[in-house]
């Protein structure tokens, strides 16, 4: 079996669980976070849960085709900000610009992720590693065969999270000295990121949209489930 990582982004930095020998991890950057991965063995496809493939003027695909996928839940997708308005030097501004090109605003959320989508976006260039963007609960509700209902910040869907991936074989009891950066949703989203990673690795995982869309960037745009 392949030895894959999924990735999250944590207070801490960045947050992955590896598939192939249950070992947690916690960095500062993702070059970091992959290197101390890599350092327990070799790593065939890391997932992560952020926007790859920034779009120019529109709205991503892979966005639209997520909310439609978790139903309920849909909300937890942000919609990724379009290229230009990641050098606003503030979120009132990216927003106007992103409505300007792209007929919509930005969340704050988004806009707060913009370090560490850069960040990712440098990193994946340069890697040997295959990179595919994730959205934990697209995977969540292709893992449950349905889109969940209960949010994860609740005692009830934390519950069925945990044990939707632990009747996949994914056990999260002891996560090691990591576990003490990370809340509950780092946890739960890192491995089911990595759940789908294993999916990529086993050619079973599915893009959405298929073909994935491709930008000025060059990155082919895609969320994998």
């Amino acid at each position: 079996m392949s030895r894959v990582l999924g990735v999250d982004a944590c207070k801490a930095g960045w947050f992955g669980v590896a598939l192939g020998d249950g070992c947690a991890y916690v960095a500062g950057t993702i070059a970091e976070l992959v290197g101390r991965a890599e350092a327990d063995g070799p790593v065939d496809v890391v997932g992560i849960d952020i926007p790859i493939g920034l779009p120019d003027t529109t709205r991503r695909q892979a966005d639209v085709l997520a909310r439609q996928a978790i139903g309920r839940l849909r909300a937890s997708v942000f919609i990724t900000p379009v290229r230009p308005a990641l050098s606003a030097p503030d979120h009132r501004t990216a927003s106007e610009l992103n409505r300007k090109l792209a007929g919509e605003g930005i969340s704050m959320q988004a806009f707060r992720l913009t370090p560490k989508l850069l960040q990712v976006e440098a990193w994946a260039r340069v890697t040997h590693h295959r990179v595919v963007e994730v959205h934990p609960e697209v995977s969540f509700a292709t893992l449950a065969g349905e889109p969940l209902t209960a949010s994860k910040h609740t005692w009830a869907g934390a519950e069925l999270r945990r044990g939707l991936l632990g009747n996949a074989g994914i056990d999260l009891h002891d996560l090691g000295s990591p576990g003490r950066f990370a809340g509950v949703d780092d946890v739960l989203d890192a491995a089911v990121v990595a759940w789908t990673a294993r999916r990529v690795a086993a050619g079973e995982a599915r893009a959405m949209p298929d073909p994935p869309e491709a930008f000025s960037d060059g990155w082919p745009s895609a969320i994998w489930r």
